[in-house]
């Protein structure tokens, strides 16, 4: 298994240096008795209550993107405290990443409160894209009853898979604009039809077609 390594302590004095390297030291060793291979490591030297700590956010960006299994660390509350700790587990548990510590020298052992609360996030997360695929389906059918035909004006030429396209179709959303189709489900629809565009963007073409109608 592929890991990295996060440490951390709460202020820049000197005594917490070496509280650092002897974290790095000590999960370094269990890496090696668990014949984990050693990927990377990261530290701060922030609060446990804050999300926005650099070596997190680059922790998260690596096993997210180079699909690191495990991560070691000294104790749960180096990962984080009060809710960010929560929240932190939540994003690593999506990832199927394993949270390894050295006071358990193995899979970090989460409370009652803890494994419920993880669950509970799961299951708003699940409801949620239920809601959103929902209100993409209710706009395509709102446009299509009112004679929207995506099968004629979005083909997705040259991509069989039906995914991302570079050019953005202004008329599409005009003509879902004025059959009283909201930004968000215009961005839902086009989305759903293979192109790679945000709400923002649905928004800029329709202002900037205005502007052109008026000038």
């Amino acid at each position: 298994m592929r890991c990295v390594i996060y440490t951390r302590v709460s202020t820049e004095k000197n005594e917490q240096e070496i509280s650092l390297v002897r974290q790095q030291e000590e999960l370094a060793a269990l890496a090696a008795q668990l014949g984990y291979e050693l990927v990377h490591t990261f530290s701060d030297k922030h609060s446990g209550y804050d999300i926005d700590r650099e070596g997190l956010l680059s922790l998260l960006e690596s096993v997210k993107r180079e699909g690191i299994e495990a991560v070691l660390i000294q104790d749960e509350t180096r990962l984080g405290r009060g809710n960010a700790r929560v929240a932190i587990l939540h994003l690593l548990a999506k990832t199927n990443t394993t949270v390894i510590t050295n006071h358990d020298s193995g899979p970090l052992q989460l409370n009652e409160m803890d494994t419920m609360l993880l669950e509970i996030l799961s299951i708003v997360e699940e409801y949620q894209r239920k809601i959103h695929n929902a209100k993409i389906r209710r706009g395509m059918k709102r446009a299509v009853k009112q004679g929207y035909r995506p099968e004629k004006n979005l083909k997705n030429k040259g991509n069989s898979e039906g995914r991302e396209r570079l050019d953005v179709p202004t008329e599409e959303i005009v003509s879902l604009r004025k059959k009283g189709l909201t930004f968000e489900e215009i961005t839902g629809i086009l989305k759903g039809l293979g192109h790679s565009i945000s709400k923002a963007t649905v928004h800029r073409r329709y202002k900037e077609y205005e502007e052109q109608q008026e000038g």
